[in-house]
């Protein structure tokens, strides 16, 4: 098996980043990508009629490879077997990159409930795993951790029984090791709150009856605070799910996201973009390789 260096690596898992999807979205072309393909050792894998999706669909292809796999194969992993393969765009949404306390949820697909995929990748530390799921315990009822191999004997001696397992295999298959069990007992309104966008929060005590305050700026948002900790945990929490599939609906990516590479998809649905940027980003995953070659 051809190895590559962690420059090349790194090169072909920024081809994903949002830096470079909202470049090519707003100009139809990214200097960036550019900059990254002739960094990596894609050219050597495609051919003179190849295009930009043929070359990120090569580079995905060999992040794929244990030893090589980022946290955004693992991310593309969940929107594949999971968000789109379990559930679909119409009835389940997903946000990534959650602020939950002082931690970051990777993935959270919003269904009946909310459920929380923390990615350990082959690159990942388990150091901070506990804090986070510390963290996620306060604002989310389901946790997975999902790993490798290589972590799962240490995830399993680390995390309590509640809390789910899923290993990615070798052949890019999510297994379930261990199913994760619903626990509302650390629910605090609170952490809720402060997960939450203002528009989200206020969407959130009118659903349940309570009037805002009429406030300045500088005192309404202690005031929006104190009154959502008097909310039933259970009840915020019940409302947060039904607000955030409305407030984050990836309903109307439908079309759209059947347009980009599969590789692509799960950055896709990560960034927020317009109908004439979703155009552009189409237009520039489809063109021709050569003529990719001469962005700036």
């Amino acid at each position: 098996m051809k190895r590559y260096s962690k420059s090349q690596i790194s090169a072909m898992s920024r081809m994903f980043s949002a830096t470079v999807l909202k470049e090519m979205a707003k100009k139809g072309r990214s200097g960036l990508f550019r900059r990254l393909l002739e960094e990596s050792p894609i050219l050597d894998h495609v051919n003179t009629s190849s295009t930009v999706r043929n070359a990120l669909d090569s580079a995905f292809k060999i992040l794929m490879i244990p030893g090589n796999r980022s946290e955004y194969i693992y991310k593309s992993a969940i929107v594949q077997k999971i968000l789109t393969g379990r559930h679909s765009l119409r009835t389940a949404s997903m946000i990534t990159e959650f602020r939950t306390g002082s931690c970051k949820a990777d993935i959270i697909i919003l269904n009946s409930t909310a459920t929380v995929y923390e990615i350990k990748s082959e690159r990942d530390s388990l150091s901070r795993l506990l804090h986070q799921i510390e963290n996620y315990r306060k604002v989310f009822t389901k946790i997975n951790i999902i790993t490798n191999e290589e972590h799962m004997k240490e995830v399993l001696n680390t995390v309590p029984d509640n809390i789910g397992l899923l290993r990615l295999s070798n052949r890019y298959q999510i297994t379930s090791v261990r199913t994760s069990k619903e626990s509302l007992d650390a629910i605090n309104s609170g952490a809720i709150f402060d997960s939450l966008r203002n528009d989200e929060q206020i969407a959130i005590l009118q659903k349940m009856g309570i009037e805002t305050p009429t406030l300045p700026n500088t005192k309404r948002h202690h005031e929006l605070r104190r009154i959502f900790t008097t909310l039933d945990p259970y009840m915020a929490h019940k409302e947060m799910v039904r607000t955030l599939k409305q407030t984050r609906s990836l309903a109307n990516q439908t079309n759209f996201i059947d347009h980009l590479p599969v590789s692509l998809q799960s950055a896709a649905l990560s960034v927020t973009l317009r109908q004439s940027d979703q155009t552009r980003l189409i237009a520039a995953v489809n063109t021709p390789l050569h003529m990719a070659m001469t962005w700036r």
